[in-house]
């Protein structure tokens, strides 16, 4: 299915014409697969995985296994996980300081709340809370299997965690977006986007940052992120 054009219009004047071309090419590829370890269960990764560079725990594999149907992936030994996602490690690392609790505000299917919780000490407090029920029960699941006394699942919109003034020392706020990091994956993403999309979605951003900012700690850290390329959503 092919790339909108206003998307390859805007990429092409952002990035010039060598570097958006490289994109495209790129997103006409097959997405790698990807897999972060558990270190919490003692597993050792497959002779022939790769490491992801900016993950102590990741690893790309060679094929796509059936993982519905191994019992290691239930038993929480490992989780299957974008490389990209895996970045968290590095913006928690570069945050310099100990946290004792954090706040994943839009968390499900649980891909980073795993991450969040593996990274963070054994007595931080992880918030890890989806708005939207059907979904948080999803992340109540992945988080059971990873396995931590010190985590509480909630399914609360950002406004109802506002009152909350001052106590979180973290807060990562994945937010939802028009995904067109999803266009390599899901061809079918792409027939979904719209421009109007993104004006929507650059709305809700911005209240859900609004909202949240006001349940961080004074020097704390918020931190953003998204699976889109637009500026509207992301330096906007």
């Amino acid at each position: 299915m092919k790339l909108p054009d206003a998307f390859i219009d805007e990429m092409t004047s952002t990035l010039g014409d060598s570097e958006a071309g490289k994109l495209m090419a790129a997103l006409a590829t097959d997405a790698p697969v990807s897999v972060r370890l558990n270190p919490k269960r003692g597993v050792r990764p497959a002779a022939d995985a790769r490491s992801v560079p900016w993950s102590s725990t990741g690893y790309y594999l060679n094929a796509r296994p059936a993982f519905t149907f191994d019992p290691l992936l239930h038993a929480g030994t490992y989780y299957v996980q974008e490389a990209a996602s895996m970045f968290i490690e590095q913006a928690f690392r570069a945050i310099g300081t100990t946290p004792q609790r954090v706040l994943d505000l839009c968390a499900a299917p649980g891909g980073k709340s795993t991450l969040w919780r593996a990274l963070l000490p054994d007595d931080c407090l992880l918030v890890t809370n989806e708005p939207i029920r059907t979904r948080a029960s999803i992340l109540a699941e992945n988080m059971q299997k990873w396995g931590h006394p010190n985590v509480c699942i909630t399914s609360a919109y950002p406004s109802e965690f506002a009152p909350m003034c001052g106590f979180f020392d973290i807060i990562a706020a994945d937010v939802p977006c028009s995904g067109e990091g999803m266009f390599r994956k899901d061809p079918a993403s792409r027939a979904e986007w719209s421009e109007g999309g993104v004006r929507v979605c650059a709305a809700r951003q911005e209240e859900i940052l609004r909202e949240a900012w006001r349940a961080l700690k004074p020097g704390g850290t918020l931190l953003y992120s998204n699976f889109t390329f637009k500026r509207d959503e992301d330096e906007g």
